[in-house]
């Protein structure tokens, strides 16, 4: 990502002056957990997207800044969700917004957030954006929906799995790209390119999280998190559907009954390892990294591209 993060340098700082200014509110509560949001933030990997996108097209300018924001907007409130719907006490080594200020303020805190996102377009009428940016949030939230539905009865479809991971992860990435594209590209065919883009390089993203349930890498959650918490992932899924009757009843009963049971969840990840389910995964991850890659060449040679090319490659070879 260094690359991404040299070209961007000053476009960066620009964008936190942004974020600060969007989040403000007149209550010193809301302020209070803000800064203290704002001074936990990630790679911010998903701005990067959205303004990198913006490049390929011509110079960042006032939209894409608005874009960025929105997006990280966005991307904060469903953490603040999913921590209250999770239960979890920590994101990123510290503590969760519901553990310090209780879960009726997390969840008002993240429909703030939403709010202010959405106030954010429309203010400057950036309807194109918006309407990006809102599809992505029905999307998460179907995606979200779905993989609670499936998981009840630990449906084995691969195609439903994909159908889970392209609305709870891929689309939020997916309308990073198409937003930042909207702000410098005015061609239909570009703006939806860069979201087929996006989509291809989520897709990888989320495999890889999916993979980490398995290895030993320091992930900030516990090895067999995901079968703890009976989600399908595309390791579990080939293996179900690929072993003995026997072993395959097994692993659902384990899932679905004894999933905080160390040894067993254990015997679940030695079996998933065994059946080539990490291998498959990885494979697949690896295919959805190359589509995205495809179509970012059909773009010019530029820094700005290879800058995109290192981020979809850090997707895939991120150790955490």
């Amino acid at each position: 990502m260094d690359l991404a993060g040299e070209i961007l340098a000053k476009e960066l700082k620009e964008f936190e002056v942004h974020f600060k200014e969007a989040v403000k509110s007149r209550v010193s509560l809301l302020d209070r957990i803000m800064h203290y949001i704002i001074q936990r933030k990630g790679k911010q990997l998903r701005p990067r997207f959205v303004m990198l996108a913006a490049k390929l097209g011509g110079e960042i300018n006032d939209s894409t800044y608005r874009a960025a924001s929105l997006v990280e907007l966005l991307h904060t409130a469903t953490l603040v969700h999913d921590d209250v719907v999770d239960e979890a006490k920590e994101r990123r080594g510290f503590f969760s917004i519901n553990a310090l200020w209780k879960n009726k303020v997390a969840v008002l805190v993240g429909d703030y957030l939403l709010s202010k996102g959405l106030l954010l377009s429309l203010t400057h009428n950036d309807f194109k954006v918006l309407q990006i940016l809102s599809t992505a949030v029905k999307e998460m939230s179907e995606g979200e929906l779905l993989q609670m539905e499936k998981s009840r009865n630990l449906n084995l479809d691969e195609s439903v799995y994909y159908e889970i991971i392209k609305g709870k992860t891929a689309s939020l990435l997916a309308s990073s790209c198409a937003a930042g594209a909207s702000t410098t590209f005015t061609d239909e065919v570009i703006i939806e390119k860069m979201r087929l883009f996006g989509e291809k390089t989520g897709m990888a993203f989320q495999i890889k999280d999916d993979l980490f349930d398995y290895g030993t890498d320091d992930v900030g959650k516990p090895t067999g998190n995901d079968i703890k918490e009976k989600k399908l992932t595309l390791p579990l899924i080939y293996t179900l559907n690929n072993c003995d009757a026997a072993t395959r009843k097994k692993i659902i009963y384990i899932v679905k009954n004894n999933n905080n049971d160390k040894e067993k969840v254990k015997f679940v990840i030695d079996t998933v390892v065994a059946t080539g389910g990490i291998n498959y995964a990885t494979k697949k991850m690896f295919e959805y990294r190359d589509e995205a890659l495809k179509i970012l060449n059909e773009f010019e040679p530029t820094q700005v591209r290879e800058a995109l090319e290192q981020l979809v490659r850090y997707t895939t070879d991120r150790k955490f």
